[in-house]
């Protein structure tokens, strides 16, 4: 029989749907109150100079040395997902490819259809490059004005030009980050062609191997650094990690509103409502 009054029964009951009730709610996770939070947005502009010049189709690298530039390429672009990245392909001239830009599709796209086909096949030069990157650089109103400009240049080290040293200091005076990456081995190649390997006005197949004296010493004079892609050896991480450690700039910062997560209000009042209930001993059944 029952030996409690129907209030103290009700008291009971309702303090157990209360707590119920406020454990949901707070599972529920319940957002109010404004609040201003700030938003920077943080990033780099970055410039890949590529050499297409006709030894790039060679295969001491497998499967060419483009294919694992432009594989190697894609893994840049995915590590700097929130930094600009424009792509210029150069031989003997210099060609804008991709301006920078924050589309990652757009420039996976434009890296898959480099060829060699797409540059003059007259030699390398690294200075028409470097003069288009600092150009872009300077007449693009939204590109990094503080020291987080970044040019990257891929060959196999083969330069004919002769403004290359000109070209990289001026790189250096526009406090412009240069790097090298040099692709190729020792050992080389010959080049692929449409009919069979390049040969040279002897009627001898050309053997093209990597020269990294070139890149090095442009690196060294734009306070740069150099990087190497071979058989061996792969320091794409290596420069990843070196452009990562650059400061980026402060592009925009903003204000936007919030809106707080509160459930701890409920989650607080409920367990105080079930300790409540603990301690008050109802009997609700005599035997």
């Amino acid at each position: 029989m029952l030996h409690s009054s129907f209030s103290n029964v009700f008291i009971k009951s309702a303090f157990r749907f209360l707590v119920f009730g406020l454990m949901i709610v707070a599972f529920l996770g319940p957002s109010f109150g404004d609040s201003k939070k700030e938003i920077k947005s943080v990033g780099k502009d970055i410039m890949i100079c590529v050499d297409l010049s006709k030894s790039m189709d060679a295969f001491d690298i497998q499967p060419t040395r483009l294919e694992k530039i432009k594989f190697e390429m894609k893994r840049i672009v995915e590590a700097f997902n929130s930094d600009r990245i424009g792509v210029i392909i150069f031989s003997s001239e210099a060609f804008m490819q991709c301006p920078l830009t924050f589309d990652q599709n757009a420039l996976n796209l434009f890296i898959e259809t480099m060829n060699t086909s797409l540059v003059p096949s007259s030699g390398t030069d690294f200075a028409p490059p470097l003069k288009m990157a600092q150009m872009k650089f300077e007449n693009d109103e939204s590109a990094s004005k503080q020291k987080s400009k970044v040019v990257v240049l891929i060959s196999d080290g083969e330069d004919f030009g002769e403004e290359t040293e000109d070209a990289a200091k001026d790189i250096e005076d526009a406090d412009i980050r240069l790097f090298t990456l040099g692709v190729g081995t020792q050992a080389g190649s010959p080049i692929n062609s449409q009919r069979g390997y390049k040969i040279d006005k002897e009627g001898k197949t050309i053997i093209t191997k990597l020269n990294d004296e070139p890149l090095r010493k442009l690196a060294t004079r734009a306070g740069g650094q150099y990087f190497e892609l071979s058989d061996t050896k792969n320091e794409v991480t290596k420069l990843i990690h070196t452009i990562n450690n650059i400061e980026g700039e402060v592009r925009d910062t903003r204000f936007v509103d919030v809106s707080a997560n509160r459930y701890y209000y409920f989650l607080i009042l409920g367990l105080a409502l079930l300790c409540m209930d603990v301690l008050i001993n109802v009997k609700t059944v005599r035997i």
